[in-house]
């Protein structure tokens, strides 16, 4: 049997997570679909709802396809399409509220990787200490910073 085959320790995922939208953001989507029959029904009543459900199909299916995921396993973290190898990872530090609205605004440098939702406030901020990258850290958007913290102390 083949190591794929078997799944190997660095598989192991620790920490998962999706940034889905919220609850608004969908409501939201519903508003939209909900306008078009209002622009769309004194033209026809018909073409109004199947334009609702085309906007509805395309919000969704392009906020589903922009969700990223979080995920460490014992080797590698990965936020969003960016994937980094955990020993060029430095220290890491969990923030909510005014600190977390601080890290995405004024405290930012303009080198750091992000991958951070407006509708997630919670960041976590994990430092890189690769010598040959120019990043100084990754900032990410989470809904359980401490979880995500810990698994990255393991």
């Amino acid at each position: 049997m083949s190591k794929a085959a078997e799944g190997s320790v660095e598989d192991t995922v620790i920490y998962s997570e999706r940034l889905w939208p919220s609850t608004w953001v969908w409501l939201l989507v519903l508003g939209a679909a909900a306008a078009s029959i209002v622009t769309f029904a004194p033209i026809d009543v018909f073409i109004g709802f199947a334009a609702a459900v085309v906007i509805a199909l395309v919000l969704v299916t392009l906020l589903v396809l922009s969700t990223p995921r979080i995920v460490v396993t014992p080797t590698t973290l990965t936020v969003g399409r960016a994937t980094i190898e955990r020993r060029y990872l430095g220290a890491v530090s969990a923030y909510t509220g005014d600190d977390a609205t601080e890290q995405r605004g004024t405290a930012l440098n303009g080198l750091a990787y992000l991958c951070i939702r407006g509708w997630i406030s919670p960041v976590v901020r994990i430092e890189v200490t690769d010598p040959e990258d120019r990043t100084p850290y990754w900032l990410a958007s989470t809904r359980r910073p401490k979880q995500f913290t810990a698994a990255l102390a393991r």
